[in-house]
């Protein structure tokens, strides 16, 4: 009886073996959906989140080694995909360009964008595109920038002319930076700057509101990856971002409320807010009318947006040129035959500097503002390299990842300026392994502006000054994640006026 059962038993073991066979054998052919790009294992329900490290971009470029130039995560309710490869972002930026130019809100987003009301987070549609055109055409614009020329100008030497009041000291240059690039954009925007006395100390305080907006936005959260989990908060980072957003809602209401009253005078010129608020009068698009709402987001975009991300890239240039000497001599040397020491840094002399141009490039390449930019996120199932990407995912291209590839880059992770030499490598987008300002519909719409504060702040910056370490302290180059890259330990640097006269530092 024994071996007559273990003979059952091994035949139902066997019938049921080849029955499993053919039901995967049959079900097989019936998909019609390629698979999920491959990815490390997760745990039940919350997948790969705990695995994530707070530094993503070196994270998810190590993973890339394991994984390959496409990869999925699981990331609680939603599946995230990274890609690292000029071909695939090709893929998501051009072949594809409509069905990815959508963005997956973060909680954060919404709280610091008035519901995700700006260019940076509304879904792709007639209502972005009116957003997108009123600020290109009326504060981003080439011909917009050449007519507030002057105003950059008055901002950047008042800026020079605060080093030189510090010289023989330390200054906090990413600090500085920061204040001469929210002196031109709320002057644009409303025509406020900060001077005197106040300098450093607001200086301080705005950048510390806007570096905590962008953490925050950068900040994994629970209520991102499970919805259902939104309305708890359980992390904070909603009522954080409230807190923080409702320090510039306090100010744009106060200016807004100054305009209006302003609108029906005469003025030589109208800033950026003025003219917003005459469109808004005047209905603007009738289909997609600009509203309060709509105002007040573009407000916030240009102020946080248009800040730290600049101030950032000029303060890793120029710790980049202080950790090779030789860089920084070879900047000045062409600056003096282009400009000289009895002269000040113009932008008219900007275009006449190729040296310098690479050398924005080149940091650009190693240290990108936004180094996984604003995650994708798809209007509808698609595929991308044979495999299939959900609607509604979030899609990460590292580019930190592709400008440090060595099969793209020789000696990939050294500042090498010369590797830019004969104007190679433009940023436009076109080239998906240079992508420092993204690409496609969702490139930045602030590149040229980027492009001008970046030349004439750190053309002014190195042809004024000698720079070096306060004594006794080291350069630190490592790096610090978020949605805007920064360096880890803030460059505390010394100037040395170097003009022929001190007339040229008023």
């Amino acid at each position: 009886m024994d071996g007559d059962w273990s003979s059952v038993l091994s035949s139902v073991a066997a019938a049921v073996a080849v029955i499993w066979i053919l039901l995967l054998l049959l079900k097989k052919p019936t998909s019609s959906n390629p698979p999920l790009p491959p990815g490390p294992r997760g745990l039940p329900l919350l997948g790969n989140l705990l695995s994530l490290d707070p530094e993503l971009h070196t994270y998810f470029a190590a993973l890339a080694k394991t994984y390959g130039p496409i990869y999925s995560l699981k990331l609680g309710k939603k599946i995230g995909i990274v890609i690292t490869s000029p071909d695939l972002a090709k893929a998501v930026f051009k072949d594809q360009d409509t069905t990815f130019a959508n963005r997956d809100v973060p909680v954060a987003g919404k709280e610091a964008a008035y519901g995700g009301a700006d260019i940076v987070w509304t879904p792709y549609g007639p209502e972005w595109r009116m957003l997108r055109k009123v600020c290109v055409r009326e504060m981003l614009g080439q011909s917009t920038l050449d007519s507030v020329y002057g105003l950059r100008r008055r901002e950047v030497r008042q800026t020079v002319g605060y080093l030189y009041s510090k010289a023989g000291t330390p200054v906090n240059v990413g600090e500085q930076m920061f204040l001469t690039m929210m002196n031109v954009i709320t002057s644009l925007l409303w025509g406020g700057t900060v001077k005197g006395e106040e300098r450093a100390a607001l200086g301080a305080e705005f950048r510390q509101v806007v570096g905590e907006i962008t953490a925050l936005l950068g900040s994994p959260n629970l209520s991102d990856f499970f919805p259902a989990l939104e309305r708890f908060d359980l992390q904070g980072i909603a009522k954080k971002t409230r807190v923080m957003a409702g320090k510039f809602d306090r100010i744009f209401e106060t200016i807004i409320e100054q305009r209006e009253k302003m609108c029906g005078e005469e003025r030589e010129s109208k800033d950026f807010l003025q003219i917003l608020l005459q469109q808004m009068k005047d209905g603007g698009d009738s289909k997609t009318p600009l509203t309060l709402t709509h105002v007040k987001a573009l407000l916030m975009d240009m102020v946080v947006g248009g800040t730290d991300t600049t101030s950032n890239s000029v303060e890793y240039a120029l710790a980049e040129m202080m950790n090779k000497p030789q860089i920084l001599k070879k900047a000045q040397q062409e600056l003096e035959a282009v400009v000289g020491r009895d002269n000040i840094v113009e932008e008219s002399h900007i275009s006449k500097l190729p040296y310098l141009y690479a050398v924005m490039k080149e940091s650009l390449r190693l240290h990108p503002a936004l180094p996984l930019f604003v995650p994708h996120c798809p209007s509808a199932t698609t595929t991308v390299a044979g495999y299939t990407i959900p609607k509604g995912s979030r899609v990460f291209v590292n580019a930190w990842a592709i400008h440090r590839d060595p099969s793209i880059w020789d000696s990939p992770t050294e500042f090498i300026p010369e590797r830019f030499a004969d104007g190679k490598w433009d940023f436009s987008g076109n080239d998906f392994r240079f992508l420092p300002f993204g690409s496609g519909r969702r490139i930045c719409a602030g590149t040229a502006m980027a492009e001008r504060m970046f030349m004439y702040s750190l053309a002014s910056l190195l042809h004024s000054f000698d720079w070096s370490m306060p004594p006794g302290e080291k350069l630190d180059l490592e790096e610090k994640f978020g949605i805007v890259l920064k360096k880890k330990t803030p460059l505390l640097a010394v100037p040395t006026p170097r003009l022929s006269s001190p007339s040229l530092y008023e």
